[in-house]
């Protein structure tokens, strides 16, 4: 079980606050650690898994012309995701991630290029990431950084942390 989700829903319950995601490369394992802590319901609203780009502004109000201009792996695409979310889901928070996963490049980005986003009623945060490994470990290492900028939102002092690495040093 992920130590961020539950730091997360805990200070989410504390402020009777909701939470909803909003997922491209991490194909719901974001969904999936939340709702892996016991009493997850009390403050998960729900989740999109918009892999498709087009998905991205069908479902979660992406402006077209910004996916036609810079693709999905996009600081603003992730900010987008991340109040797309919140809006349709009725949550006071939502977090989005997009990037690429690999094993291939994808549109001039290299492996491992992951945005994440948070917004929240007070508006919002993103945070670029150059992670290392295969494609299991960057997914993974998405997960734990979109929930640890989360809970830093939330005044838990979590962060994203902009590196070049898996912060494994």
């Amino acid at each position: 079980m992920s130590v961020e989700a539950e730091r997360a829903l805990r200070l989410l319950a504390g402020r009777g606050e909701t939470l909803a995601v909003a997922e491209s490369l991490t194909g719901g394992l974001v969904a999936a650690a939340v709702t892996a802590v016991p009493g997850a319901s009390a403050a998960f609203r729900g989740s999109v898994t918009a892999y498709a780009t087009e998905l991205k502004a069908r479902l979660l109000g992406v402006d077209e012309a910004l996916l036609r201009a810079n693709g999905a792996v996009d600081p603003e695409v992730a900010r987008q995701m991340a109040e797309g979310v919140r809006r349709e889901l009725g949550a006071e928070w939502g977090v989005a991630t997009t990037g690429v996963a690999g094993p291939d490049a994808q549109d001039g980005h290299p492996v491992g290029t992951v945005h994440v986003a948070v917004a929240g009623p007070g508006g919002g945060k993103s945070a670029v990431l150059r992670l290392n490994g295969d494609r299991a470990d960057i997914r993974r290492e998405s997960v734990r950084r979109v929930l640890a900028l989360l809970v830093g939102e939330l005044g838990g002092h979590g962060s994203a942390q902009h590196t070049e690495e898996n912060g494994e040093t």
